[in-house]
């Protein structure tokens, strides 16, 4: 087979099993399986041969016009680069993973079939934006993984969080969607096509007329998907579907599209500085604040969450500082160690005997009952906290290293303003990811919680898939500094001497730090009964938190964890850490400016529609009746009425006659 036709069967594959899943799911429900893993690892073993042929070379383009259009084009197109080749192996290969680990994590669930069909369309839909040439049909693949992550993240929809969640999810990234679609028209009109390589021709030409406008227009739908300050708000919510679902939009679905669609269309951002200060800053405020938020959240996948916004924004930052190989080579490592953290969180809730959103204050205990969840989230976790050589340290100092060029004048595709805010908020971003870092292991496996009932040995097929993926988390970048290169446009990846030292610095401080302050605070941990909140340490300010947890999460017993004092985070975030723990209280301020107005309006149109409009209606059905109840009255039946009414009339309209005869 040719390239191009493999490369057609990658995202056909994962499509035909999801169609098949959706149609046999309920009368052959024993189908499911088969139907879910094997189209997966077949996608995988075709990427596989699509990059190896396409080897880092010249990109492999192949194309058919869709249908007339009388103006611009709309193209089946495919632009498979060395980008594109590597992000659809990633994608293919947690796709899988996450079907195989969910064969067994949801073993007993009565909807898996439709689960793993919405699975399976969902990595469809995210492999035709990989390897899609055509900004329309990227655009299809685009909306279908909204309206999959819809069903997904509400797969418990028995719970209103999850109904809930599922609803924001969509409309926050509806949100964004609409001026990503008035963008991707406005930029066709000056193009005159959707294809990404005429598109780009057109910007090496000068023939974007309005470069800021479009590239701002497109940011908004980025910051949608990719969970971008302002419009991040969703994904941590996004935590109440399944925790396979959250491992598969976390790592290489949906949040990675808006980075790969900013890197697929880099040199139209490089065409305007205020769009890309606009995007520097959107990184820097996305990574710190996240981090901050992750450092105060007790739930352990609202923490994982939150890793994933600041994670983004240090891809958002490789691409304010006009380096699209340093984005996507974080892109490749994120995927690998954060889809580990992702499942062996699943492997960890299970074992704690919580519910699918799970405190970290109630777990301990679990190192010896899940040591394969144990490793593989050490080795997660050093990868995700940048210590070397674990391949987060590689790929994050490839974006550190790259707005150290920006600031020290080294490349100029970049303003330098953006390559000081990526730097700087970078190294915070860095003591902070590893202070939360060190504070979920220690909680996670070393803290006081109870002891919850043992749930057994996990499935074989979700402990395999750990194993699988620790081995890129560990030594994915210690190789691919060297060999992404050749794929990325020839770009060095290679650390840098004074971002190292800096990064692993700061990454060891905040490391140490939290450890130290967890060891300071263990001595005074104690469980807090249900009737002695009022008397809690830290006065009413914990008193009302700890009201709080004890109402909304079920406790073990009659005991609740409440504002745990050997949590380190309250006490490196001090009187941060109520605000941090709510992200800032965005929500609220959504809240305030949108719903209560949005709320208040549709009030008053109830009002109008039922005090005005219904009273015209009312009145307008009204005299009518009453005309009728007056003739109704006059039809009496009776003969003689009717006869005397006739010769009343008569008679008056003679008179009338007479009348009008005599003034003529």
């Amino acid at each position: 087979m040719t390239t191009t036709t493999l490369a057609v069967l990658v995202p056909l594959l994962p499509f035909l099993g999801a169609l098949t899943g959706l149609l046999l799911g309920r009368t052959a429900p024993g189908f499911a399986r088969p139907l879910a893993v094997l189209p997966a690892l077949a996608a995988l073993a075709l990427a596989a041969v699509v990059a190896a042929r396409q080897g880092g070379g010249g990109p492999v383009d192949a194309a058919t016009e869709l249908t007339p259009t009388g103006s611009v084009p709309i193209e089946l197109a495919l632009h498979i680069d060395g980008f594109a080749a590597l992000t659809a192996v990633v994608v293919a290969t947690v796709a899988t993973c996450v079907q195989i680990y969910s064969t067994g994590y949801l073993r007993d669930d009565p909807r898996y079939p439709s689960y793993a069909a919405l699975v399976s369309l969902f990595t469809s839909a995210m492999l035709l934006v990989v390897y899609t040439g055509d900004l329309m049909v990227l655009l299809v693949g685009w909306e279908v993984m909204g309206i999959c992550s819809y069903f997904l993240v509400g797969h418990y929809w028995e719970t209103p969080e999850a109904r809930a969640a599922s609803l924001k999810a969509f409309l926050v990234t509806k949100l964004g969607d609409v001026p990503f679609l008035i963008g991707l028209f406005a930029l066709a009109a000056d193009a005159g096509s959707f294809r990404i390589t005429r598109i780009l021709g057109a910007v090496a030409h000068g023939g974007i007329d309005h470069p800021t406008l479009i590239a701002l227009l497109l940011l908004a739908g980025v910051a949608g998907k990719s969970a971008q300050f302002p419009l991040h708000t969703w994904l941590p919510d996004a935590m109440a579907g399944p925790t396979p679902v959250s491992a598969l939009i976390h790592a290489a679905t949906m949040v990675a599209a808006g980075v790969y669609f900013v890197a697929r269309l880099l040199p139209l951002f490089e065409a305007s500085q205020a769009a890309m200060t606009v995007l520097a800053v959107m990184a820097a405020v996305t990574m710190t604040g996240s981090a901050l938020a992750a450092l105060a959240q007790d739930d352990i996948k609202r923490v994982l969450a939150y890793s994933t916004i600041g994670q983004l924004g240090y891809m958002t930052g490789a691409l304010a500082v006009a380096d699209r190989g340093a984005a996507v080579f974080h892109l490749l490592s994120h995927g690998a160690f954060k889809a580990l953290l992702f499942l062996a969180a699943g492997v960890i809730i299970h074992a704690a005997g919580t519910n699918s959103l799970a405190a970290m204050s109630r777990m301990g205990h679990l190192r010896d009952r899940v040591p394969d969840a144990y490793w593989t989230t050490t080795v997660a976790l050093l990868a995700l906290a940048a210590i070397p050589p674990f391949s987060g340290f590689f790929s994050k100092e490839a974006v550190l290293g790259v707005a150290e060029h920006v600031v020290t004048g080294h490349t100029e595709h970049a303003p330098a303003a953006a390559g000081w805010i990526v730097l700087l908020a970078g190294l915070l971003t860095a003591l902070l990811t590893a202070a939360y870092a060190m504070r979920l292991w220690l909680l996670a496996f070393r803290g006081s919680g109870t002891k919850a009932p043992d749930h057994g040995r996990q499935p074989l097929t979700m402990t395999a898939v750990l194993w699988v993926l620790a081995v890129p988390s560990l030594a994915l970048g210690g190789f691919a500094f060297r060999v992404l290169p050749h794929w990325f446009d020839g770009h060095e990846l290679t650390p840098t001497l004074t971002t190292s030292v800096l990064g692993t610095g700061v990454a060891l401080v905040g490391g140490i730090v939290t450890y130290a302050t967890w060891r300071h605070t263990t001595a005074h941990t104690a469980r807090i009964p249900l009737g002695a909140v009022a008397a809690h340490p830290e006065g009413d300010a914990g008193r009302v938190e700890a009201e709080a947890i004890a109402s909304h999460e079920p406790a073990y017993g009659d005991v609740a964890y409440a504002a745990d004092p050997s949590d380190p985070g309250r006490l490196l975030l001090g009187p941060l850490h109520r605000h941090a723990a709510v992200g800032f209280h965005l929500d609220a301020v959504y809240s305030a400016l949108f719903v209560r107005p949005v709320r208040a309006g549709a009030s008053l149109v109830r009002f109008l529609d039922r005090e005005v409009v219904d009273t015209y209606v009312r009145g307008a059905g009204t005299l009518p009746r009453w005309l009728g109840a007056a003739v109704r009255r006059a039809q009496t039946g009776n003969l003689q009425t009717y006869v005397s009414a006739l010769l009343a009339g008569t008679v008056v309209l003679a008179v009338a006659a007479v009348l009008v005869a005599t003034g003529a």
